[in-house]
């Protein structure tokens, strides 16, 4: 109703203004005594034809004075383009591998648009696909410099230090990186990993506790867990009720993490609580039958005869019944109590084609109930060719105990699975205590000359139960030639290999770092 009476009242006002024209159709002009009557449409026209005029002098005047201007941001549009074409084809010809192609287009862009992030980005990656790490440092830093370009540029400098082995700067560009940019998932973990390789496990929990939100809840109990058994062992010769109360929270937390369960049921068995130690083993006994786990058990009451040690085994293994950790721990327990009969009733299902430690039972009972030497040496000698038995390993290493964090500082990367075989160069088994120069070149520790050669010769030549069961020894890696590191792929950042970059077993020895002390402390 509102918009009907405003339009009547405007087409009102536009008649009277029509009427009130009608009645002077007329313009009576005066200049300097002259009298001139004009008509109004004239008048009107000639106001139209004024007003166009200066608005075209105008336009004209103003085009002169702004050309400067728009001749600057024409050529700069155009450059723009150039650039942007530059950086497309650059990084294309990066992803292609084309070196040539690359060089070409990432100094057009650097020449066109040296401030612009995806030209010095442009320009990392061409640095790094041609093996300059000093220009990609630079590039890296110049990005680390900006604001807008800071996160890229500590990650980048945080992947070339790691390269060239420069674990010091890398865990102080992860450090920033995480402090400026908390919700950076790759400096998290980097800080995380260090600080679980140099043994710094107050520091990796409140780390681990700063980011709980951001993590889903199995996967913060379990590496709460893993970091709280790892505190414990560190601890426990030290401080031995923190060890102790550790261990049981990471029981709690993972009930099914082997190392956890095991340090838990000592400590409690040792403080008579056995009940409660008991039911610690048989839930991660149910989930991962495992030797240590037995060996527990087996020794849960101090004092017990071989025979109770026995029944003890047999109540366990009726938890897993058809796994061979069953069959061995009941085997083990049977030949210490004289039970010959139930030990091979224990490995019958698994002699026909048997593991090491199946094959070295099998060894000691021969020797133990009817004292047959040929037959003992002849399942040792089927020993050296029978399938290896599970251990712990990780990234291709394998270790005679669980350790918190892989080589390279990956926590809980240890499994308890067989070991990749026939690997013509593997890497060399993980020692209790391993000096530091050794960990750092990936060799195992060898003995002297002197010392190999006063061993006699027999015992050079036939190899002992317990060579046997600790496996075949490592073989040094053979010499290779160096591999160009891969450089960042578009739309990847600086460490990520790409899509495809899942955690797979490779025989690669990744190199901790020498400064760190970690191993020591984490073995201590």
């Amino acid at each position: 109703m509102t918009r009907i009476v405003a339009f009547l009242i405007v087409v009102g006002l536009v008649g009277l203004g029509a009427a009130w024209l009608a009645d002077r159709p007329e313009v009576v002009l005066i200049w300097q005594g002259t009298r001139a009557k004009i008509s109004l449409l004239v008048v009107a026209a000639a106001v139209l034809v004024a007003m166009a005029v200066v608005i075209a002098l105008w336009t004209l005047l103003r085009a002169i004075l702004r050309s400067p201007f728009m001749l600057r941001t024409h050529f700069h549009r155009r450059r723009g383009e150039r650039a942007y074409e530059a950086i497309s084809r650059g990084l294309i010809a990066i992803g292609a591998g084309d070196l040539d192609a690359a060089q070409k287009h990432a100094a057009e862009a650097k020449r066109l648009a040296p401030a612009e992030p995806l030209a010095l980005l442009l320009h990392a990656q061409h640095a790094q696909l041609a093996g300059d790490r000093d220009a990609a440092d630079s590039a890296f830093r110049a990005m680390a410099g900006r604001a807008d370009t800071k996160a890229l540029g500590l990650h980048g400098l945080f992947v070339e230090a790691r390269r060239r082995g420069d674990f010091g700067s890398a865990h102080a560009f992860a450090e920033e990186a995480a402090r400026e940019h908390p919700s950076l998932g790759w400096a998290g973990r980097a800080v995380l990993e260090f600080r679980c390789l140099t043994g710094d496990w107050a520091g990796a929990l409140a780390l681990l506790e700063s980011n709980k939100r951001a993590m889903p809840k199995e996967s913060y109990r379990r590496q709460r867990a893993v970091m709280l058994t790892a505190r414990a062992m560190a601890t426990e010769d030290t401080d031995r009720d923190a060890a102790k109360a550790d261990a049981l929270e990471a029981a709690k937390l993972a009930p099914t993490l082997v190392p956890a369960a095991t340090m838990a049921g000592r400590m409690l068995a040792e403080g008579g609580e056995l009940r409660k130690a008991a039911r610690i083993i048989h839930k991660a006994w149910e989930v991962h039958p495992h030797p240590d786990l037995a060996e527990v058990f087996s020794n849960l009451r101090f004092g017990d005869a071989a025979r109770d040690r026995l029944k003890r085994m047999e109540t366990l293994a009726k938890k897993v019944p058809d796994h061979i950790e069953s069959a061995l721990a009941v085997a083990r327990a049977a030949l210490d109590a004289q039970e010959f009969a139930k030990v091979r009733a224990a490995l019958s299902s698994f002699l026909d084609a048997p593991t090491r430690r199946v094959a070295l039972l099998m060894a000691e009972l021969e020797r133990a109930e009817k004292n047959d030497e040929g037959r003992a040496r002849e399942w040792i000698a089927r020993a050296l060719h029978a399938a290896p038995d599970p251990t712990w390993t990780a990234e291709g290493h394998t270790s005679q105990r669980w350790l918190p964090v892989s080589p390279s500082g990956k926590l809980d990367a240890f499994e308890w699975r067989v070991p990749l075989t026939g690997i013509a160069a593997a890497p060399a088994p993980i020692e209790p205590h391993p000096p530091v120069a050794a960990l750092a070149l990936g060799e195992p520790k060898r003995e002297s000359a002197p010392a190999a050669l006063a061993k006699p010769a027999d015992e050079a030549k036939a190899p002992t139960a317990e060579a046997l069961a600790a496996g075949p020894p490592p073989r040094r890696a053979e010499a290779s030639q160096p591999k160009a590191e891969a450089v960042i792929p578009l739309l990847h950042a600086p460490d990520d290999p790409g899509p495809d970059a899942e955690p797979v077993e490779s025989n690669e020895t990744h190199t901790p770092p020498q400064d760190a002390g970690g191993w020591r402390r984490i073995f201590g």
